[in-house]
C-alpha cells in the first residue's frame, strides 16, 4: 500500500488529468458493459439503481499513476474489493482505460458512499483521481492534487488541493 504520495510537478499532473479526461470508463450489469463518460450524466444507472444518491469509480491499480506489476496491482484490487464489501455497500465491477487501450485497469463503480469516505478510501490506495456524481449530474473527475497554473478551469474536474493554479 502506498504511504505518501511522491511529488508530482504540474507538467505531470496536466498531463495525467488529459489523460483522465479521454480515458473509457464502463460499469458491468448482467454481462454487459456500459459507458460511463466525464461531462455527461450516466442515465443508465439512474435507471439501473435509482434509490442511489451518489456514485463513485474508483481503481487500486497503479498509486499515483506509476505503473507497477500486474501480481501487485491485483492483489492491491483484491485488498480494494474487500474494504468495499466491508462497507456494505452496493458496487459493480467496472474499468478505466485509454480509448487506444495502451492501458486498461479494472475499477469499482460504488454506490451511496459519503465523499469523505470515498475520498479516504481512494487515498488509501493512492490514487490521483476518481470519479463522482450524483444521479442526473455530469460524471465529475475528483483529482488529489492542486491544479497547475497552466491548466485551464474545467467544469467537470474538482481539484482537492488548492495551490498556484487556484
Amino acid at each position: 500500500m502506498p504511504s505518501s504520495p511522491p511529488r508530482a510537478d504540474q507538467a505531470r499532473i496536466a498531463e495525467l488529468v488529459r489523460a483522465y479526461l479521454a480515458a473509457d470508463y464502463r460499469w458491468e450489469t448482467a454481462g454487459d458493459w456500459r459507458n460511463i463518460r466525464i461531462g455527461e450524466p450516466a442515465p443508465e444507472l439512474a435507471i439501473e439503481f435509482p434509490d442511489v444518491g451518489h456514485f463513485g469509480l474508483l481503481s487500486a491499480w497503479d498509486p499515483y499513476s506509476i505503473p507497477r506489476p500486474e501480481p501487485i496491482n491485483r492483489k492491491a484490487d483484491d485488498l480494494l474489493e474487500k474494504d468495499i464489501l466491508a462497507s456494505g455497500l452496493r458496487f459493480r465491477a467496472a474499468f478505466s482505460s485509454a480509448t487506444n487501450r495502451t492501458w486498461r485497469e479494472p475499477s469499482w463503480l460504488v454506490m451511496d458512499m459519503p465523499v469523505d469516505d470515498f475520498d479516504a478510501l481512494s487515498r488509501r490506495y493512492g490514487q490521483l483521481a476518481t470519479l463522482y456524481w450524483a444521479p442526473g449530474e455530469p460524471v465529475r473527475l475528483r483529482v488529489d492534487a492542486a491544479r497547475p497554473a497552466d491548466f485551464e478551469p474545467d467544469d467537470c474536474v474538482d481539484w482537492l488541493l488548492t495551490g498556484i493554479g487556484d
